[in-house]
């Protein structure tokens, strides 16, 4: 199952290091909780501060449990380390479903 995650953040600072440093260290993390990422990308238009991210989940499972589970994880904990929380201002997720 695959999932969009739409992150905006307050400044282009913290957009910045959301996405060079504590993203960055997700790509190790979710793997062990069988989550994948898929791709990662800033939104470049505009005043836009936007993390845009493709994630997999294993089959079967429920994206919105698995993630309160990862969040609540000490891998997930040491990830964010450093960063302020309240920068994150909205999250949008779309559960995609493939056509074939």
């Amino acid at each position: 199952m695959l999932q969009l995650r739409i992150y905006t953040l307050r400044s282009a600072e913290a957009l910045q290091q959301y996405a060079t440093v504590h993203w960055k260290r997700h790509l190790s993390t979710f793997p062990r909780f069988g989550v994948s990422t898929e791709g990662v990308w800033t939104e470049c238009s505009g005043e836009a501060r936007r993390l845009v991210a493709l994630v997999r989940y294993p089959a079967g499972a429920d994206p919105e449990q698995l993630t309160h589970h990862i969040m609540a994880s000490a891998e997930f904990a040491a990830d964010m380390a450093g960063f302020d929380t309240a920068q994150i201002i909205d999250v949008q997720t779309i559960l995609l479903d493939p056509l074939h």
